[in-house]
């Protein structure tokens, strides 16, 4: 239901706040916009209750939060509204109105649940499917070591091959691209399958052995991948980009579980620090971040410009540079050696906003659940130490 209750606050943020009144193409009133909220129709009248009673307090959370509203208000022209699609679902494609008939932008949600086999039944209702808790929220768990970048490259192929050979089809594309990094140097981890969970559930499918965050995903942007934060002196990047473009830096923070190759030769210039992810260590990070921070802030203080790597610059290195951010600078993103956190502490919502900050500059940035709560463990016991 998270996707549902994100759009719905997105639409009320944005018809509370006056200069998004009136789209001027359509003359349509954004006032006049459906804001109800829409769920599938097995989620029953209790739970729809209850999260309406909660959705006041979810909105002015995104409110606070800090994410660029104006930006979303610029483009959308109708309200937002959630569709489901499950692998019962029927389309008649020649049945489909025209997009521009239609009220309201959709969101299309596409559940990753199963249709039958030993699972969890979410209703009795006519309307109720076999539920997998999680099922869509991992993607080491159904995407076979495909990632976002090479689903997108290839979507077209994937759709036009057909269920039957699907599968083979996604294994070459993962094969192909990870030979391809395996040449050229990159980080290139062997994508294996497993059988089932168990021999009673053949209907599920086999579950990934190895842990997709290792997975690289190049960057193409103009600044060769390193993403600056404000005037913060900090950046993020890969590991892989860091041992190129180290000359451009001050001192590297590489946070990969293997060292790279840098410009700088002095010790206090650059530090290793083996982190992995939180599916493997749960405390990995959080027995890391002292020493990160400590390193951030002696040359921070020396106004030297810190680059933050780890293997794909999407997650660790984020959450190593949300700890830093929040830990030794202020409000208005200036360093203050980290006056500003010993006198006001942390919460989740400013959490929440600094992260929102980072990923304003960090456009690939993707830090997992588990080690945004060991970030945040790490700060409340620095938090404990003042």
């Amino acid at each position: 239901m998270v996707i549902p209750i994100i759009g719905l606050s997105i639409l009320l943020v944005l018809t509370s706040t006056s200069p998004f009144s009136l789209d001027s193409n359509t003359g349509c009133n954004s006032h006049d916009w459906d804001c109800s909220l829409h769920l599938p129709l097995w989620v029953s009248e209790t739970e729809k209750a209850a999260i309406e009673d909660r959705l006041e307090g979810w909105t002015k959370d995104l409110e606070t939060s800090g994410a660029d509203i104006a930006i979303l208000a610029s483009c959308l022209k109708k309200p937002l509204r959630p569709l489901w699609i499950s692998q019962k679902t029927v389309i008649w494609i020649n049945e489909v109105p025209d997009y521009d008939s239609w009220d309201f932008t959709p969101i299309i949600l596409v559940s990753a649940s199963s249709t039958s086999g030993v699972t969890q039944h979410r209703t009795t209702s006519e309307f109720s499917w076999n539920y997998i808790p999680g099922a869509g929220d991992d993607e080491e768990s159904w995407a076979r070591g495909l990632s976002p970048n090479l689903f997108w490259n290839h979507a077209y192929d994937l759709i036009s091959t057909g269920p039957d050979v699907c599968n083979q089809k996604v294994a070459d594309i993962v094969e192909k691209d990870r030979v391809y990094r395996a040449r050229r140097g990159q980080d290139a981890p062997q994508i294996t399958i497993k059988p089932s969970i168990s021999e009673s559930s053949p209907c599920l499918d086999p579950l990934l052995c190895s842990d997709l965050s290792n997975i690289t995903i190049s960057s193409s942007d103009e600044e060769r991948g390193i993403f600056w934060l404000g005037s913060t002196n900090l950046a993020l990047g890969s590991s892989q980009i860091a041992a190129e473009c180290s000359s451009n830096v001050d001192c590297v923070l590489n946070c990969d579980q293997w060292p790279i190759s840098v410009h700088h030769q002095e010790a206090e210039a650059y530090l290793h620090l083996p982190i992995v992810s939180s599916k493997m260590d749960r405390f990995s990070l959080f027995n890391n971040l002292s020493s990160a921070v400590n390193f951030a802030k002696s040359n921070l203080t020396k106004g030297r410009t810190l680059l933050i790597c780890c293997h794909d610059g999407e997650d660790i290195s984020v959450c190593v540079c949300l700890a830093i951010l929040i830990s030794l600078f202020n409000d208005e993103g200036s360093f203050d050696d980290g006056k500003f956190f010993s006198e006001t502490g942390i919460t989740k919502c400013e959490m929440r906003r600094r992260l929102v900050y980072v990923c304003k500059f960090a456009i690939k940035a993707r830090p997992s659940r588990g080690n945004l709560k060991q970030v945040f463990s790490f700060l409340n016991s620095e938090v404990a130490k003042v």
